[in-house]
């Protein structure tokens, strides 16, 4: 590939990302910088009429003095040794929406004594120093809230957000942070790793080190200097600080990494920083390169496992002894430039998997994905309910055993049971999760630090779980330690309670375990089962405080008082049955070689067969569909004489009935697809559309069965509202690429389609063709699924109902949501989103156990109701599967949906949208476009008339004798199609004003 073709195929992601660049990227321009200049002037004013030698004690924040323990905490007040500008504005990469600037300022030495390093002084002492600017603040009226939050969710470094009177357009939602700084404040030497500085962390009388608190002070005394590096760092070329924005953006879209024990702005900032000291990056490379080099280091970095140290300059580095020490003390190591300081002290070993994980998989991404992957790199959110196979929320308010032995220590206390929950599920479900995360946003929004750290408990803790497999998951039994190792028996029997039972195995080994009874079809509860046990066992918990999202959905997969899995099992026999005797037949010129579902959760019951290969099949399209009509017949007569089963056959397909269930036969013949393509005509035309259908459907059912075998937990756990909501549909194709079977050859081809189906529509988008471009290695034009349904006004609908239920789903499992009713919602079609509403006679629906639940209307005008036959029945009794086969076909009424028939009807098609549930629904949707501002009375009278006209010709048809159109039910009595009218008229229908 010569060097002009390489960057015209790098051109679209480069515009890409310059296009994002410009999207979330908040410039400094002439109305930001004032905004900036003034509310910081204004800061700095308000503070500076606070008078010198101003007596300050604990009564400003007594709760908060007291809950971290700390004493001598009274001090005089002085103004601010320095103000200045730091954090993202600074280095001119503040990445929106979070408009923010930060405003470093420098503690006065005289506030302070020389050992105020001690027992949470300094942290006291800062808390109360922000709290007299606060109260300056607030009663300035040039700013209209002042509000408490804390640095990197650490309780005890609480920071003041300011928001400006003055509002801009340009920033909504603009404020500065406050940060106290203390350079020079305290001798180093007494904050290393070593030493204790928390005189109550201590073990039987005996100090303990506190590194995390030492560091806490420490980062505040090296904060300037860093920011400065930074600073110095990231204006020496443009593609840095872009590089450094898209990092950003990438850790914001995913919860996981983008959290107090993981990952920050600053600490990319930082990492970025390193990076370019060690040469590693250099002036020639592009933002997106940047980007790469750093998540490649992120990802596969040996450097990691002795810590990131900055080359000394000038001075002696960092010494092995001190390298020992960091790594003892902390996970994770990235000193800062003085080497004083780990700046990642706050990383948790779970936390850096994690980021780890997320940069190795970004990279995989952008390797595989089309368009390098921008989309799923830069604009698709990966939060917890997307992220984690199972989500629980622990509701810790006023639970007092977390604060128990003090707020703080060496670490908080929020941090240390995040630690032991993560201990306890790690514990207690061994192999069944691949991975698990813990954390808890304890600092809330409009918190008042001056009443204390009890409130801090408001937000539920969150924990995500990735299951290893299916198999582990679903696994009853699990075995513990052998009899004989009596210690470690002791310590199992000590974990588990009464759970844990001495058992003998099959190969005759003794061991403790413990056992999770459990139905097939309830399975995936025995990871709920573990958890409540373990959390309520261990942490005092009530079971209504430990909310576990895994079952809130059931209800809409229950069949009766079973889940449909456990009904799964009989369909699958009577197919293997059904298979096998297919195989056995004889009397047919060909034998069959392979059966194939065609739906892989056999929703229609639709099987391909596929005979062994011949070359006597006859060369026209005609005679092949002959050919096939006479397998079909020979096959059903075949079944029906050697095993009894109940057949009936016509030209295009067999229907075979046995165990309750009807499958349907259809002959798939491949190079009748080929040759009937060729020819022309309107019936060679609907062969090829029919046959081509087939042909894909079984090619479909392969690929996702493959899938499911690669991927087990795929079926029970893939998500794809978020895909619906946010993907590009209007100017970018869905590649499905499974396998990885695609080559540059296969891209070029795909997008070539793309383009040629939005050429014809460039002036109008509403007319794009398809609207939903989805190509697969079977089907790389977008033919078979979406060349008719949907179109661009469906997806509208389709995308904003995806985006609102992700929503929805998304503020139910992270937040305290109680009411059962809030999850129906998810597959409630909102009803008053609609002109006209039809509600269906829902005991006269074809599928009545498949609605979750009736819809309703509120509001809007009766206009007609229609009573039900009560002639027709979706159910049959055993009784009523006796007779000849017709007569039984005629009963099951197989693929009837009298739903279907009475939206198919072409008289209102014209004049009237139609949105129906297709799957179980007893409404039905009407829209139209409006002539003025509003619907008159016209339109009601000729929508009625237009429904009570189908019906009347329904009735007439039905009193014929005719065949329904489009379906399969022939010579049916008068009465019984009467009833099939009847079923599906509604009972009222509802206009909206």
């Amino acid at each position: 590939m010569d060097a002009d073709t390489t960057v015209t195929l790098t051109d679209p992601m480069d515009f890409k990302v310059e296009e994002l660049l410009k999207e979330v990227h908040f410039a400094r321009t002439p109305a930001i910088t004032k905004l900036v200049d003034d509310t910081v002037s204004a800061i700095r004013k308000s503070i500076s009429k606070i008078p010198d030698a101003f007596p300050v004690t604990a009564d400003l924040a007594p709760g908060f003095v007291r809950d971290i323990g700390a004493d001598k905490v009274e001090f005089k007040f002085n103004k601010p040794k320095t103000f200045k500008i730091g954090g993202s504005y600074s280095i001119n990469c503040v990445v929106k929406p979070a408009v923010n600037v930060d405003l470093f300022v420098g503690l006065p030495k005289e506030c302070f004594h020389e050992k105020d390093y001690l027992n949470h002084r300094y942290h006291a002492k800062r808390c109360l120093y922000l709290c007299v600017i606060k109260k300056h603040l607030k009663s300035s009226p040039s700013f209209d809230k002042v509000e408490w939050s804390a640095m990197q969710n650490e309780a005890r470094k609480p920071v003041l957000v300011v928001y400006p009177a003055v509002k801009s357009v340009e920033a909504p939602g603009f404020f500065v942070r406050i940060i106290p700084t203390a350079a020079s404040l305290f001798n180093i030497a007494k904050l290393n790793l070593k030493r204790n500085n928390v005189r109550a962390f201590n073990q039987d009388g005996i100090p303990r080190a506190t590194p995390k608190y030492n560091s806490s002070i420490l980062e505040d005394m090296f904060l300037e200097d860093n920011a400065e590096y930074v600073e110095k760092t990231i204006s020496r070329w443009k593609e840095l600080g872009e590089a450094l924005i898209l990092l950003k953006v990438w850790a914001r879209q995913r919860s996981s990494i983008y959290v107090h024990d993981c990952l920050n702005g600053y600490l990319i900032s930082i990492l970025l920083s390193y990076l370019v000291s060690l040469d590693k990056i250099n002036n020639s490379m592009k933002a997106l390169q940047i980007l790469r080099v750093v998540l490649d280091f992120i990802a596969t970095s040996k450097l990691w496992n002795r810590g990131l140290y900055f080359p000394p300059k000038g001075q002696i580095g960092v010494s092995k002894e001190e390298k020992l020490q960091y790594k003892e003390a902390f996970p994770v190591v990235i000193c800062d430039p003085s080497a004083q300081v780990n700046l990642a002290f706050r990383m948790t070993s779970v936390g850096f998997c994690e980021l780890q994980d997320e940069a190795a998989s970004t990279l995989q991404c952008m390797d595989k994905c089309g368009d390098g992957g921008f989309e799923e790199t830069f604009l698709t959110k990966i939060d917890f309910p997307a992220k984690y196979d199972y989500c629980v929320r622990l509701n810790l308010r006023g639970h007092t055993e977390v604060h128990a032995l003090g707020f703080c220590l060496d670490d908080e206390c929020w941090r240390l049971y995040e630690q032991k929950v993560h201990s306890l599920l790690n514990q207690g479900l061994v192999d069944r999760a691949k991975s698990i995360r813990v954390t808890w946003r304890n600092s809330p929004s409009e918190w008042n630090i001056e009443n204390g750290l009890a409130v801090l408990d408001r937000e539920p803790l969150l924990v995500g779980i990735s299951v290893s497999s299916l198999e582990k998951l679903f696994r009853i039994v699990d075995i513990g330690p052998n009899a004989e190792k009596k210690e470690e028996a002791l310590r199992f029997r000590k974990f588990w309670g009464e759970k844990a039972e001495l058992r003998r195995f099959k190969d005759g080994t003794i061991a403790e375990s413990t056992v999770w009874e459990s139905e097939q079809w309830t399975r995936h509860l025995i990871l709920k089962g573990i958890i409540e046990y373990v959390l309520l066992r261990h942490l005092s918990l009530s079971k209504e405080n430990v909310v576990q999202i895994v079952d809130q959905l059931d209800f809409s997969l229950l069949h009766g008082a079973k889940d449909l899995v456990s009904f799964s099992a009989s369909l699958l026999e009577a197919f293997e049955v059904l298979s096998k005797r297919l195989h056995l037949i004889e009397d047919i010129p060909l034998k069959i070689s392979s059966v194939q579902p065609l739906d892989s959760d056999f929703p229609s019951f639709c099987c391909a067969i596929i005979l062994e290969g011949s070359g006597n099949w006859p060369m026209d399209h005609v005679a092949i569909e002959k050919t096939k009509s006479a397998f079909l017949i020979k096959i059903g007569e075949s079944l029906q004489n050697r095993w009894g089963m109940t057949c009936s056959a016509t030209e295009d397909d067999a229907d075979i009935f046995m165990s309750g269930y009807a499958f349907r036969l259809k002959i798939l013949h491949e190079r009748g697809l080929s040759l009937v393509k060729s020819e022309n005509g309107n019936k060679a035309k609907r062969v090829y559309s029919t046959d081509k259908m087939l042909f894909i459907r079984g090619q479909h059912a392969s690929m996702i069965n493959g899938l499911q075998g690669r991927y087990p937990v795929f079926g029970p756990v893939v998500r794809f509202l978020r895909l619906l909501a946010e993907y590009d549909w209007t100017f970018s194709a869905l590649v499905i690429d499974i396998n990885n079977d695609f080559g540059p050859e296969d891209f070029k081809l795909i997008n070539d389609n793309f383009v040629s189906s939005r050429k014809a529509s460039e002036e109008n988008v509403q007319n794009v063709n398809p609207a939903l471009f989805l190509a697969t290695a079977y089907d790389k034009a977008s033919e078979a699924w979406t060349t008719c349904s949907p179109n661009f006004t469906e997806l509208k609908r389709l995308v904003a109902y995806a985006r609102s239920s992700a929503n929805l789903l998304t503020k139910l499992i992270l937040e305290d949501q109680t009411d059962s009713c809030r999850w129906e919602c998810l597959f409630r079609t909102p009803l008053n989103n609609y002109d006209a509403v039809v509600l269906l006679h829902r005991q006269r629906l074809p599928y009545p156990r498949r609605l979750l639940f009736p819809s309703e209307v509120n509001r809007g005008r009766h206009v007609a109701r229609v009573n039900a036959s009560k002639a027709f029945g979706p159910f049959l009794v055993p009784e009523e599967m006796k007779g000849s086969s017709e007569e039984v076909k005629n009963k099951m009424m197989v693929d009837f949906d009298p739903l279907r028939c009475f939206v198919g009807d072409k008289e209102y098609s014209n004049k009237l949208k139609l949105w129906y549930d297709s799957l179980g629904g007893d409404a039905i949707g009407l829209t139209w476009e409006r002539v003025g501002s509003k619907i008159g009375v016209e339109s009601f009278v000729s929508v009625q008339n237009a429904l009570v006209g189908v019906r009347i010709r329904r009735l007439a048809t039905a009193n014929g004798g005719s065949k329904l159109v489009g379906h399969l039910f022939v010579n049916s009595t008068a009465a019984g199609q009467g009833a099939f009218v009847n079923a599906f008229h509604p009972i009222p229908t509802v206009f909206k004003n």
